[in-house]
């Protein structure tokens, strides 16, 4: 009896040692994968109003607004890729949203953006502060989701130039300078290219911003005159920079 006790001791004290068939076959609990963080808001700036290129001597930045538009856009970058320009593109979350591809395609031409709210709401200085919260950080959360990533959007530009201070500042709590401008070509009037040409010639000097649009309406005239503003800046030893 006491030899039997021993062994079925034994038999069971090795039972509960050995893991369980379903133990045994059970894959590893794979770690657990850190929570996504998104890329911290820009550090603020200086809510002035910006006018001219950030870099001295005889360059100009050119600035283009409302788009981007696949009818004009597209011809644009052309025309600055074959006359080595840059420009910063004010472009609408509204537009961003319906050709995000015109945004991917302005990043690879190494062009600059800069938000100019959602909708172009002219009036947007008087609106509550819901509002300008909405049309400012929603733009330019626009041009991140249709950029697919985090990317930069250094300015922001109100509606028809309609500054504020309230304007200006929101911007810059959210790391965007405030782009005005010093030469209006008043492309938006329609007006020709020829007097698009001459209006540009008449005010263009070593640091100007240059206000152009690449949609809000028909742009032709708009790329007509760059066929030929970009070449005479370049005769005029015009550099190409950004604000």
């Amino acid at each position: 009896m006491l030899i039997l006790a021993l062994v079925t001791m034994t038999t069971l004290a090795v039972v509960a040692l050995r893991p369980s068939a379903q133990g045994a076959s059970a894959a590893p609990t794979p770690p657990r994968r850190p929570a996504f963080t998104p890329a911290p808001p820009p550090p603020p700036v200086e809510p002035a109003l910006v006018r001219h290129s950030s870099e001295p001597g005889r360059v100009v930045a050119l600035t283009f607004d409302d788009g981007p538009d696949p009818a004009h856009t597209p011809r644009i970058l052309d025309l600055l890729s074959e006359h080595d320009a840059v420009a910063t593109f004010c472009m609408l979350g509204s537009q961003a949203r319906r050709y995000p591809e015109l945004v991917t395609d302005v990043l690879a031409r190494g062009m600059r953006l800069c938000d100019h709210t959602v909708s172009h709401d002219q009036e947007l200085r008087t609106r509550s502060e819901q509002r300008v919260m909405a049309e400012i950080v929603g733009g330019w959360t626009d041009l991140q989701i249709a950029a697919g990533e985090d990317v930069p959007v250094p300015y922001f530009r109100a509606p028809a130039g309609n500054w504020s201070e309230r304007l200006s500042t929101l911007a810059a709590r959210h790391g965007m300078r405030s782009l005005a401008w010093s030469v209006d070509s008043r492309d938006w009037t329609r007006p020709g290219a020829a007097r698009i040409v001459a209006t540009v010639k008449d005010g263009v000097e070593p640091g100007a911003v240059i206000l152009l649009h690449d949609a809000g309406g028909p742009r032709e005239e708009t790329v007509a005159a760059l066929e030929e503003l970009l070449p005479w800046l370049r005769a005029q030893g015009y550099q190409f920079g950004f604000p």
